[in-house]
C-alpha cells in the first residue's frame, strides 16, 4: 500500500498517512486490539520512510511501559474495519499511568522559546524554577516543595535527570537544553523505580538518540539585543549495528541590561555546548549507549534591582533594564580576575555515561555508569549598587560518580509488573566564597570562606503492580536510602583582620520512603487513581560566609506524607482530553533557608528545619481540538501552604530595627498558622492554528501565555518581601516546506513588554529583586536533511 509522510508541527514528529484505500481488513479483534494494530501500522509506515524517532526505536529491544501504565486485560477476537487517523493528542500511553506528570516534546520547548532551565516554569502548573541571585545556579520548587540553595551543596528537593542519569548537584545540568526529544515534569515523592529518593519530584530530560538512517539539521535563531543561537545535529549509521549522533549549540549576545553609571552593557550570553552519542545494538536483546557532553559558559548574569537599602542611602532609580555594579581593583586582584570583569560566569561542565540494557527471558537488566564534573567561577554584585558591600565571587570544583543497576519485568502485558534496583553516588566538592565588604561600616574588609564536602549516597528500591479483576490495578514501591556527608576544613579569612578555623562536622541519614496506590480503568477513555507516598530528602550544611560555629550545625532530613487522587480522560476522542489531580502534603522538618543574625556583624543565611507545615492544591490540564486546524492546551495549578509549627527570625522586622537603631538584633516571630506564601495560582497554555496553504507546505501560528501568582520571599512577607504576580504573552508563526525540509519562524516573547520580577533576596545591606527579560522579537530559520 503506498504511503506518504508529512511533518506534524503539533505532534512534533513525522506522521504516516495512508494514500491508498481508506480501510483495511484485519482478523476479528476487540476494539482495544484494533486500536493497537492501527497505531502499529502508522508507526510501521513512518519507519519505512525513515522517520527518525521510529527508526531509532526499531533498533532497540522492546521498551517496557511505565509500571503504572501496563494494562493487559483478556480480549476476544473480532473482525473490524480500520480507518487510519492522525491522533490529535500526544502521549496516549501516558493516559494509563497513575501520575500527574506533565509531558512535553522537544518541539514544545522550541515553540515556547525555552533556552535555560528557568524557562521551564512557564510550561507546567505549580512549578517554580528560579535563578539564585541572577546566576546560573537554579532552584526547583514543585507543588511548593523546594529550597533556595545558593551554595548548591545539598541534594535538591526536585531532582534533575538527563537520559535517566540523576544530577545531585543542580548546576552540573546547565547548558543541556538542546537536541531534546522530550521532558517529563513529575510532581510528588519519587525514586521508587529508578535513581534516588526525592521529596518534591523530578524533571527528566530525554535527549535525541542516534538513528540508523542519515539525518541532520541546522537552525539559526536571531533575536533582539543581538542574540544569536545556533543549533545543529547529524545522526546516522557507522555499521549495521552501530550508529552515532552529534549535536551542538552556541549562544551569544542578548544582554538586555545596562549600567548608566559607567555605560556598561550587561548580560550577554557566551555559551557553547556539545553532545555526542554512540548506540550499539549487537543483537536484538542488547543495546549499549555511550554519551559524552561538554559545556563552556562565559555568559553575563542578571544584576538585581535594589528595593531596600539598609545603609539609609538613596537608591538609584528603579528603571526597567537598568542595573548598577562595581568591581574594585583590590577585590579583582584577590579573585584573580581583570578589573573590568562584568558580573558573569566562567564555568565548564563535562561528563560521560554508559547505559547498557540486555533482555533476558525473564527480566530486563539495565546498567548506568556516569561521571560528571564542574568548574565554576562566578562573579556577582549582589547588593545591586555601586557600593562595595556585597560583591561576591565563588569557585566551585565538584565531581560526581553514579552507578545504577536495574532489573525489571520483560512482558509489558503480564498482570504482574516489577522493578528493583540500586544506585550509588559519590560527590567530592571544593568551594571558595570571596566577599567585598569594603564600604560596609560594620565590616570594612575583604573576606574568604573555603571548605570541602564529601558525600556518598546508597539507595535501593523496588516497585510492583498487579492487575486485578474489575479493571483495577494495585501498585506499590519502596526506597531505602543511606546518605553520609562531611564538611571538612572550613576556614574564613577576614583580610587584614583575622582568620577563623572551624571544626569539621558530619551528618548522615538512613530512611525509607515509598508509595502505595490503586488504579481503576473502566474504559480506555477514563482512568482514575489514588495513592499515598512518603518523600525524603537528606540533610546537609550551611557553608558560605561562616563566622561562628553555630552556622555549621547540620540541618535534618525533610520528609512528607503525600496524598494524591487524580483522573485522566478523553471524553471525546481526538477532540477533548481532561486530566486532573488533587494533593495534600503533610510536611515534616521542611528545609528552609532563613536568617541567622550575629550581633555586631549582621544577618547571614542559615538552613534550618520547619517542624511541621502543610501544602494542598489542585492541578488540571485541558487539551482541546475543536476544529480541524485548531489546537488548545491549558494547564491550571492552584496551591496553598500553611506553617503549623514554626518560629524564626523576622527578616523584615530585624531590618527595620537596624534602620532605626543601627544595631543588629534578631527579632523572632511565631509563624504558626501563617500562609507559606507559595504562588497560589499558575496558568500556562497555548493556542495553535495549523493548515496547509499549498501542497507540501504548512503554516503554523500560535499564542502562548503564562501567569504566576504573588510569592512571599520570607515567611509572612508583604511589601517588598513579596514578589508581585505577573502575566506573560508570546506568539509565533512558522512556514514549513515539508519536501524541501526547511522552515522559517518569527516569534515574540513577553509580547506585551511587561516589567516583572522572577525572584529576589538579600545580600548584606540590600534587599533586591531579579528582573525578567523584556520583550524579545526574533526569527528562526532551519534546514533538515
Amino acid at each position: 500500500m503506498p504511503v506518504s509522510c508529512s511533518y506534524d508541527p503539533i505532534q512534533g514528529s513525522e506522521i504516516g498517512q495512508f494514500a491508498g484505500p481508506a480501510t483495511t481488513k484485519f482478523p476479528r479483534r476487540s476494539h482495544r486490539q484494533h486500536l493497537r494494530a492501527g497505531f502499529a501500522a502508522v508507526v510501521l509506515a513512518g519507519t519505512t520512510l525513515g522517520a527518525t524517532l521510529a527508526a531509532a526505536q526499531a533498533a532497540d529491544p522492546p521498551r517496557r511501559k511505565h509500571p503504572a501504565a501496563r494494562h493487559a486485560p483478556a480480549e476476544t477476537a473480532e473482525e473490524v474495519d480500520v480507518v487510519a487517523r492522525r491522533p490529535a493528542f500526544r502521549f496516549s500511553a501516558a493516559q494509563h499511568a497513575a501520575d500527574s506528570t506533565i509531558r512535553l516534546t522537544g518541539q514544545d520547548l522550541i515553540r515556547r522559546g525555552v533556552v535555560s532551565k528557568t524557562d521551564l516554569q512557564n510550561l507546567a502548573p505549580n512549578l517554580s524554577v528560579q535563578s539564585v541571585n541572577g546566576t546560573s545556579s537554579t532552584n526547583f520548587q514543585l507543588r511548593g516543595i523546594g529550597t533556595s540553595d545558593y551554595t548548591q551543596n545539598s541534594t535538591p528537593s526536585v531532582l534533575t535527570y538527563i537520559d535517566d542519569v540523576a544530577f545531585p548537584v543542580s548546576t552540573m545540568s546547565n547548558g543541556m537544553l538542546f537536541d531534546i526529544d522530550s521532558v517529563d515534569i513529575q510532581p510528588g515523592p519519587a525514586g521508587f523505580t529508578h535513581g534516588f529518593a526525592s521529596s518534591g519530584g523530578e524533571v527528566a530530560l530525554h535527549t535525541a538518540d542516534p538513528t540508523p538512517q542519515w539525518h541532520g539539521g541546522v537552525t539559526e535563531d536571531i533575536a533582539s539585543y543581538a542574540r544569536s543561537r545556533t543549533t545543529g545535529y547529524i545522526s546516522g549509521p557507522i555499521s549495521p549495528t552501530l550508529s552515532f549522533r552529534i549535536a551542538a549549540e552556541t549562544i551569544h549576545g542578548g544582554g538586555w541590561q545596562y549600567d548608566p553609571a559607567n555605560r556598561t552593557h550587561l548580560g550577554d550570553s557566551d555559551e557553547t555546548a556539545l553532545r555526542a552519542k554512540l548506540k550499539w545494538t549487537p543483537d536484538s536483546r542488547t543495546t549499549v549507549k555511550l554519551t559524552g557532553h561538554f559545556v563552556r559558559d562565559r555568559s553575563g548574569v542578571v544584576v538585581g534591582q535594589p528595593m531596600i537599602n539598609l545603609l539609609g542611602t538613596r537608591l538609584p532609580p528603579n528603571e526597567p533594564q537598568q542595573a548598577y555594579w562595581d568591581l574594585s581593583p583590590r577585590f579583582a586582584r584577590l579573585i584573580g580576575r581583570s578589573p573590568d570583569t562584568k558580573p558573569s560566569e566562567d564555568n565548564t561542565f563535562w561528563g560521560a555515561n554508559i547505559t547498557a540494557t540486555h533482555r533476558f527471558d525473564l527480566a530486563m537488566l539495565t546498567s548506568i555508569s556516569d561521571y560528571e564534573s564542574e568548574r565554576v567561577g562566578e562573579y556577582t554584585d549582589q547588593d545591586a549598587t555601586t557600593a562595595r558591600t556585597g560583591d561576591t565571587y565563588r569557585n566551585i570544583v565538584a565531581d560526581s560518580f553514579i552507578q545504577e543497576l536495574r532489573l525489571g519485568a520483560v512482558d509489558p502485558d503480564a498482570k504482574l509488573q516489577w522493578d528493583l534496583g540500586a544506585s550509588y553516588n559519590r560527590v567530592r566538592m571544593y568551594q571558595q566564597f570571596f566577599f567585598d565588604f569594603s564600604d560596609y561600616p560594620l565590616r570594612g574588609y575583604l573576606s574568604e570562606t573555603s571548605f570541602e564536602q564529601h558525600q556518598q549516597t546508597f539507595a535501593q528500591y523496588a516497585h510492583v503492580s498487579y492487575a486485578l479483576p474489575w479493571h483495577l490495578k494495585i501498585f506499590g514501591g519502596l526506597n531505602h536510602e543511606a546518605d553520609d556527608r562531611q564538611l571538612i576544613g572550613l576556614r574564613t579569612v577576614h583580610y587584614n583582620v583575622n582568620a577563623l578555623d572551624f571544626a569539621d562536622t558530619a551528618t548522615n541519614a538512613n530512611q525509607f520512603s515509598g508509595e502505595v496506590g490503586l488504579q481503576w480503568q473502566p474504559s480506555r477513555g477514563f482512568m482514575s487513581y489514588v495513592k499515598v507516598s512518603r518523600g525524603f530528602r537528606p540533610g546537609g550544611f550551611t557553608a558560605n560566609n561562616t563566622v561562628v560555629q553555630d552556622q555549621l550545625a547540620p540541618y535534618k532530613p525533610e520528609w512528607l506524607l503525600a496524598y494524591e487522587a487524580g483522573f485522566k480522560s478523553e471524553p471525546i476522542p481526538n477532540v477533548l482530553r481532561l486530566n486532573g489531580a488533587a494533593f495534600y502534603d503533610d510536611y515534616h522538618d521542611q528545609q528552609y533557608l532563613g536568617s541567622f543574625v550575629v550581633p555586631s556583624y549582621g544577618p547571614l543565611g542559615r538552613f534550618t528545619n520547619i517542624p511541621k507545615s502543610e501544602i494542598w492544591g489542585l492541578e488540571g490540564s485541558i487539551d482541546l481540538h475543536p476544529l480541524p486546524h485548531l489546537y488548545l492546551v491549558q494547564n491550571i495549578g492552584y496551591e496553598r501552604g500553611k506553617y503549623q509549627d514554626f518560629s524564626a527570625v523576622n527578616s523584615a522586622a530585624t531590618n527595620q530595627y537596624y534602620l532605626a537603631h543601627h544595631v543588629w538584633t534578631p527579632i523572632y516571630t511565631s509563624y504558626n498558622g501563617v500562609n507559606s506564601g507559595i504562588p497560589k495560582l499558575t496558568l500556562n497554555g497555548t493556542a495553535t492554528l495549523r493548515f496547509d496553504p499549498l501542497p507540501a507546505h504548512q503554516i503554523e501560528g500560535g499564542l502562548d501565555w503564562s501567569y504566576r501568582g504573588a510569592q512571599a520571599l520570607v515567611p509572612g512577607g508583604q511589601g517588598y518581601y513579596r514578589l508581585p504576580d505577573y502575566f506573560l504573552l508570546g506568539a509565533h508563526l512558522t512556514w514549513r516546506a515539508t519536501k524541501q525540509h526547511w522552515f522559517a519562524t518569527v516569534y515574540a516573547t513577553n509580547l506585551l513588554d511587561r516589567q516583572y520580577y522572577v525572584t529576589g533576596g538579600q545580600a548584606t545591606t540590600t534587599y533586591f529583586y531579579i528582573p525578567g527579560a523584556p520583550r524579545i522579537i526574533g526569527g528562526r530559520f532551519g534546514v533538515d536533511f
